[in-house]
């Protein structure tokens, strides 16, 4: 069952306000930046990670210097998953974070 418009917008804003607010709780030299439905976070080092929606496919698209990752909506477990590797939103997030800036994040709740 595919999702609804209206509950797609409401993961993904949902989604986007949790990790603004999970990264505001750092002490990261960071930006970011919520304009149209993209939240681009950009940390003091260069790198950046850029979310977006893709209303068309009801899917979290996440860019990141290392490519891009296309995730669905997991309604059983209440979870982001990466289409191609089934990795968890939240579990990459921390990996990626870990190598880019060295730094362990906690993104269960993602």
């Amino acid at each position: 069952m595919s999702l609804s418009e209206a509950r797609f917008h409401d993961l993904v804003d949902a989604t986007q306000q949790a990790l603004e607010d999970l990264f505001d709780e750092t002490d990261l030299d960071l930006d970011m930046e919520n304009s149209a439905g993209v939240l681009t976070i950009k940390f003091d080092n260069g790198s950046q990670l850029i979310f977006s929606r893709q209303e068309p496919l009801r899917q979290l698209w996440l860019a990141d210097k290392s490519g891009g990752f296309h995730f669905d909506y997991d309604e059983e477990s209440k979870k982001w998953v990466c289409e191609k590797s089934e990795e968890l939103l939240g579990e990459m997030l921390e990996r990626i974070v870990w190598e880019r800036i060295g730094e362990k994040l906690d993104f269960d709740e993602i």
